[in-house]
């Protein structure tokens, strides 16, 4: 990778990351969510993939089983999730969104919207027009970084290799 692709990369993900944390921050302040970060990526990948187990969703964020089992307990607790019994292995359990959670979800990403949006409307036309044309790059970027996990995670690991 050429030097100009690492300078790229670094500051797309400083400035992405700056921004999530700013407008979290910002959000919480006009309504507390009381939930973690965490719990809301889980609550994001169930209500993207109903129905998935708690191996698949922390396949999914990168976590370790355990972790996201605590994180589904508290989301039941919270009423945020239901566990219902695989009808197929009687075993493994599959995580959905309550209705709750799933207004609160669509309340969350409203909020978010509208609020990046005020300050996207405010920009010049030609950020808001640059803005538009670079969405689909990030969305084939994201497609790659997808597809690369994938094989990562079914590669196996050569000796001495870093995990």
């Amino acid at each position: 990778m050429g030097n100009e692709g690492v300078r790229l990369a670094d500051e797309l993900m400083s400035v992405n990351a700056a921004m999530r944390r700013l407008v979290r921050r910002r959000l919480r302040q006009q309504k507390p969510p009381k939930l973690r970060p965490a719990q809301v990526e889980l609550m994001a990948v169930v209500g993207a993939r109903p129905g998935i187990g708690v191996a698949g969703a922390a396949r999914e964020l990168h976590l370790a089983d355990n972790s996201v089992s605590t994180l589904v307990n508290q989301l039941l607790a919270a009423g945020m999730l239901r566990r219902d019994t695989d009808p197929d292995d009687r075993r493994a359990v599959r995580l959905q969104l309550t209705p709750y959670a799933h207004r609160r979800m669509a309340d969350w990403r409203d909020r978010r919207a509208r609020m990046v949006g005020a300050h996207i409307a405010e920009l010049a036309e030609e950020d808001q027009a640059a803005i538009a044309a670079v969405l689909p790059a990030l969305g084939r970027l994201l497609t790659s970084l997808q597809d690369q996990r994938s094989e990562d995670i079914s590669r196996p690991k050569t000796p001495g290799e870093n995990a």
